[in-house]
């Protein structure tokens, strides 16, 4: 079945998001809608908002709820033919590096509660966003990270870690009962709705939020920018979902990021150039800069998928730093 069969047979189904009011969930929403599916969204709005959802409030089922909690897990997936399991506790670096309870118990017991409740609703398939965090660098030189290199496993945080938990809950719950698996680790995504809060936010958005709000200032960069990474965006992050949900059974980890690799100093530079501003760059070694190279091996999301991402930066930046001119200066 090529790529665009598997697409036309989301029509008429009942799918479930959950954290589908964030990030990458609200256009996971906007586009099942577009496929004609029945749509459902579960999320305590901790990090997500309706302003997201908006647009498309009056054609969704939303659920506050939070999913902590096994009976809102049972209640949400109750006539569910698809999860897509996106919630999670999460924030940038500075986040998930001190939040280490609050970024694995909420998690954990989400993964565990939406997979014993797909399994008692009886729900056709399940996929879990699993995460970069899995990998930890092993040396400099490192290049890409093959889905290999995650086991035995040493994440860097414990939002990492109960990544890890939920990717083998998935594969028990495949192997014992014969639940239909996804498992996608996510490279470095970014686009329009993600969180601009500086508490929060990764690279992108913030930079992009201070070239439009405070230009005066200088981009500070964490350690020396020569970090490398390759950047997914969000439309190409949702195509590859819908494939890997449809595609993949047995719980089998897939990456899914791009080939395009750029340092974190390239990408100041081209947030610099988008803004027309004259914003000057300046390093501080102290902090967390994160590792040295983190991007995917996409061999294997080749193959299974079928599919590469389209967008190039340049493209999914200038979207970007055009929606967050519009909703920053709005305020």
């Amino acid at each position: 079945m090529n790529n665009e069969h598997v697409l036309r047979d989301y029509e008429g189904r009942r799918v479930l998001i959950t954290g589908g009011a964030g990030f990458i969930g609200s256009h996971l929403v906007k586009t099942l809608l577009d496929l004609g599916c029945e749509v459902h969204v579960a999320d305590n709005l901790s990090r997500g908002s309706l302003e997201n959802l908006k647009e498309v409030l009056d054609k969704i089922h939303f659920h506050h709820v939070d999913l902590t909690r096994f009976e809102n897990c049972l209640s949400v997936t109750r006539d569910i033919e698809y999860v897509f399991h996106l919630a999670a506790s999460v924030g940038g670096i500075h986040y998930i590096g001190k939040a280490r309870v609050r970024c694995f118990t909420p998690d954990v017991l989400m993964h565990a509660y939406m997979l014993e409740a797909t399994r008692m609703n009886d729900v056709e398939r399940f996929l879990f966003t699993s995460s970069a965090c899995v990998y930890r660098e092993k040396s400099k030189m490192l290049n890409e990270f093959k889905e290999e290199d995650a086991y035995p496993a040493n994440p860097a945080t414990t939002y990492g870690w109960a990544k890890i938990v939920g990717e083998i809950l998935c594969r028990s719950y495949y192997l014992d009962y014969g639940i239909k698996c996804s498992v996608v680790r996510i490279f470095n995504a970014y686009g329009e709705n993600e969180n601009l809060d500086p508490r929060w936010s990764h690279v992108i958005p913030s930079l992009i939020r201070k070239a439009i709000l405070y230009p005066k200032e200088k981009f500070v960069i964490l350690g020396d920018g020569k970090q490398e990474r390759a950047f997914l965006y969000v439309k190409d992050c949702v195509k590859g979902l819908l494939l890997a949900l449809k595609k993949i059974e047995n719980a089998d980890p897939i990456n899914l990021g791009s080939e395009e690799v750029v340092s974190i100093n390239t990408l100041a530079k081209k947030i610099i150039a988008l803004s027309g501003k004259n914003i000057k760059i300046e390093y501080d070694p102290s902090g967390p800069k994160g590792t040295y190279r983190y991007c995917a091996d996409t061999t294997k999301m080749k193959n299974v998928l079928g599919w590469s991402p389209k967008t190039p930066l340049d493209e999914g930046l200038k979207k970007t730093y055009e929606w967050a001119k519009k909703k920053l200066e709005a305020k």
